[in-house]
């Protein structure tokens, strides 16, 4: 997921929350953060949690760092944020090339390092959450602000974020500019609490699915494999039409069919749909065009 949104709109917060609607670790995945932990030397006097990992590094991390190296080759923040969250702050300020080095486990969800005298895989299957400013200064779009760069400030750093890495991140949020007015007259949201619970039901509701398919060994909607999602996700004929007409307008490629497909079957999910439907598609398909327009700028 990417946020984008000007400086103070609460980016960052949403971030960090989000391992709180997660549901706890299963106790293999518990055994493989705290064995991933263990080789790194951050298991501070062995203590165990059920958490799941949040790790947020800063934009100034090498890629060795990121996604693992060293003479030992030792695991990176990608890796020490397996079954958890990556957060990338300020996203177009991490250099090009330690961002396109996440294009291999965003894939695999593994980060394979090999050197002259030896090769180590670790694990990698993250949750990568984004964030960024719409330009360099900040404030690009903002009514009653207008960039002395003009439109050149938002394509410009919006282009330091590759195609391919972009074609490999599902969502895509406008996260708008909040004012202290919005908070004093705000109303009660949704707790926390009861968004876990909804996200609880539709990964069980997953479980069950790829088990009763012969696929036990997939948790969640975003490992289904290709072949396996056209048929889960198959939707109803509104839906065929409407998905063909934005694969054409907008040129999706193969890994943006299915992608699309995994967060409508999710969405579905959530409101708790058997099947998935011209709605479901619709808010996914607009997730991925906002995506689109920021690969056009790349």
């Amino acid at each position: 997921m990417l946020m984008v949104g000007p400086p103070g709109s609460g980016k960052s917060m949403l971030a960090q929350r989000l391992p709180s609607i997660l549901p706890p670790l299963t106790p293999k995945e518990l055994l493989e953060v705290s064995m991933i932990a263990s080789v790194a030397g951050e298991l501070a006097e062995g203590r165990l949690t059920d958490r799941r990992p949040f790790r947020a590094p800063h934009h100034s991390a090498s890629m060795a760092a990121l996604v693992g190296g060293g003479l030992r080759a030792r695991p990176g923040e990608v890796s020490l944020a397996h079954h958890g969250v990556l957060f990338l702050d300020e996203l177009p300020e991490f250099s090009p090339q330690t961002l396109d080095a996440l294009r291999q486990p965003l894939e695999t969800g593994e980060c394979m390092i090999a050197r002259a005298n030896h090769r180590i895989t670790y694990p990698a299957r993250i949750q990568l959450v984004a964030a960024m400013n719409p330009c360099r200064c900040g404030m690009a779009g903002e009514p009653g602000y207008r960039c002395a760069r003009g439109e050149r400030c938002r394509s410009d750093y919006q282009a330091r974020i590759s195609g391919p890495l972009l074609d490999r991140i599902d969502l895509r949020v406008e996260v708008p500019a909040v004012s202290a007015g919005d908070l004093i007259r705000s109303e009660r949201a949704e707790e926390s609490a009861a968004v876990a619970a909804r996200v609880a039901r539709a990964r069980a509701v997953q479980r069950e699915r790829f088990e009763q398919n012969g696929a036990g060994a997939v948790a969640c909607n975003a490992q289904c494999p290709a072949g396996l999602i056209e048929t889960l996700a198959a939707p109803d004929a509104a839906g065929v039409a409407l998905l063909r007409d934005a694969s054409e307008k907008l040129g999706f490629s193969a890994r943006a069919y299915h992608r699309v497909l995994k967060v409508a079957r999710t969405l579905a999910d959530l409101d708790g749909s058997d099947t998935v439907g011209r709605i479901h598609l619709a808010e996914a398909i607009s997730y991925r065009m906002a995506s689109e327009r920021l690969a056009q700028a790349a």
